[in-house]
This record gives C-alpha cells, sequence and structure tokens, in this order.
C-alpha cells in the first residue's frame, strides 16, 4: 500500500515530497517515532519544531 501512496504522490509536474521521521520522547521516557509526508521547501521549518 505505501508503494502505491508513493506512486502517486511523485507524478509528473506535481511537487516534490520528503518523508520526515522523528523521534518523540513520551512521557514515560520511551521513544515513539512520528512520520510525516512534507513538501521539500517546509521540511527545515518542520525539523525545527
Amino acid at each position: 500500500m505505501a508503494k502505491k501512496v508513493v506512486a502517486t504522490l511523485k507524478q509528473a509536474g506535481g511537487a516534490k515530497y520528503a518523508k520526515v521521521i522523528r523521534a518523540i520522547k513520551t512521557p514515560g521516557g520511551a521513544y515513539s517515532f512520528r512520520e510525516e509526508m512534507v513538501s521539500e521547501a517546509e521540511v527545515k521549518n518542520t525539523l525545527a519544531k
């Protein structure tokens, strides 16, 4: 299913996207990972949060 989603995001003439994966520490001390698809222009802004 993931391949199908990525294939539709890479159509000709469309915006370029990047997958951002961030590690977030939970209150219990464990780490969880959050994945987002953002445009390449917004990658730095997303990681700065």
